[in-house]
């Protein structure tokens, strides 16, 4: 269960204590307090999180992050692990989870104009036509390597339409356990109240690697794409420690998995990279500044990772999705806690810094005391999260 929503429990349960006897408040307070968070009580605390462990970098400017053992789906270490903020096309890994298994990759597929009338202006595209015939694998190419919302739509398209596709990502995502996650588009193009955390983000990129048309194409550095007739042009992937791109040198051990970039969202990137038979994940939100910045923190935390985080105790764990047998790690006021932030743009959980206030009236009813609670919890503040992009823009191609 989210801060938030545990605030809001706390309050509602001390504002009926007063009305009930002594024992039954005291049961009530305690079941609050054993209420499970998502991943782990610690990953819903503001700051670093880490133990056992020292030597993290000392230059992160990101507004959340995360390390984590891919194997074990150990949390090695934190920053505001469940702070909603946009995700950009790092939520084409959910995407890709969600719609990935449902064609072969060589079915064929005209693409039309309708396919493509929904694309919003400014998107970074692979440069798909209408009138032209793609394989399922090249869309899902144009998916990875271009972060391409042409290609995303198109795949929608097919999937039964935008609007489906968006429910299915959000189910997936409930599945999966991704509580910070709102879905608005399946393309992580800026959308109002489309918001992802570090951790949600870690385990749509853990998921997904599990199958290897995934895992394939997130590391796929080049591939030549479809221009009409017999004619072809080259696309690179567009993440730069995978390529080397932009003065970065290729991560060592690299394995994918998607960066994004949008003027609301600035950069965000989940990679992953297996050194020594250890595969670790690593998420960055929203560094200071532009360019590089996210690439090299990550490269950074993953250092970390493979060297001083290996004598680090886990501060929390990646969970198992529902539908492989794991258990629910926030009963449903949480996960409606979690939509309803979601639901306003740029909501900062109460982990991240968010508070408000509670009148606590004395002598009333249980009844009176509960109407107060709940329009004192109505006003509990949220503060924006709208980053700004700081640093060069990224090109047309970079964004999502």
């Amino acid at each position: 269960m989210r801060e938030c929503s545990r605030l809001s429990r706390r309050a509602v349960l001390g504002l009926t204590a007063a009305a009930l006897p002594l024992s039954t408040a005291t049961d009530a307070t305690a079941a609050a307090a054993t209420t499970t968070v998502v991943g782990g009580e610690r990953l819903a605390r503001t700051g670093v999180q880490v133990r056992g462990a020292s030597g993290l970098p000392k230059k992160l400017t990101a507004r959340a992050w995360l390390v984590a053992d891919c194997a074990s789906g150990e949390v090695l270490a934190s920053f505001d692990a469940h702070r909603r903020l946009a995700p950009a096309s790092t939520l084409k890994m959910l995407f890709a989870d969600t719609v990935l298994k449902k064609f072969d990759r060589a079915r064929r597929y005209k693409v039309t104009d309708a396919d493509l009338a929904d694309v919003p202006a400014g998107s970074s595209l692979v440069g798909i036509k209408p009138g032209i015939t793609y394989t399922v694998e090249q869309l899902w190419q144009g998916v990875f390597l271009r972060s391409g919302n042409d290609a995303v739509h198109v795949l929608s398209h097919m999937n039964g339409g935008i609007a489906r596709t968006v429910a299915e990502m959000q189910a997936r995502a409930e599945d999966l356990q991704a509580l910070d996650t709102h879905v608005v588009s399946p393309d992580g193009f800026d959308h109002k109240g489309q918001l992802s955390s570090a951790y949600d983000l870690t385990l749509f990129a853990r998921h997904g690697l599990k199958d290897a048309d995934f895992r394939g194409y997130c590391g796929t550095r080049t591939a030549d794409f479809p221009a009409g007739g017999k004619k072809t042009f080259q696309i690179q992937n567009t993440d730069r420690l995978l390529t080397g791109a932009w003065g970065l040198k290729t991560y060592d051990g690299l394995i994918g998995v998607k960066n994004g970039y949008t003027s609301h969202a600035g950069n965000t990137f989940t990679g992953a990279a297996t050194r020594g038979g250890r595969t670790l994940l690593v998420t960055v939100m929203h560094p200071e500044s532009g360019g590089n910045a996210v690439y090299e923190e990550t490269a950074a935390l993953l250092d970390w990772g493979f060297t001083h985080g290996r004598s680090a105790r886990p501060v929390g764990t990646l969970v198992t999705p529902l539908s492989e047998g794991g258990a629910s790690a926030s009963p449903a006021p949480g996960r409606q806690a979690v939509r309803a932030a979601a639901g306003a743009p740029g909501v900062v959980s109460a982990g991240a810094g968010s508070t408000g206030p509670v009148a606590v009236a004395a002598g009333a009813g249980a009844l009176a005391l509960l109407g107060a609670g709940a329009w004192a919890l109505r006003r509990r503040r949220t503060r924006p999260a709208t980053p700004e992009g700081g640093g060069p823009e990224p090109t047309a191609d970079e964004r999502s």
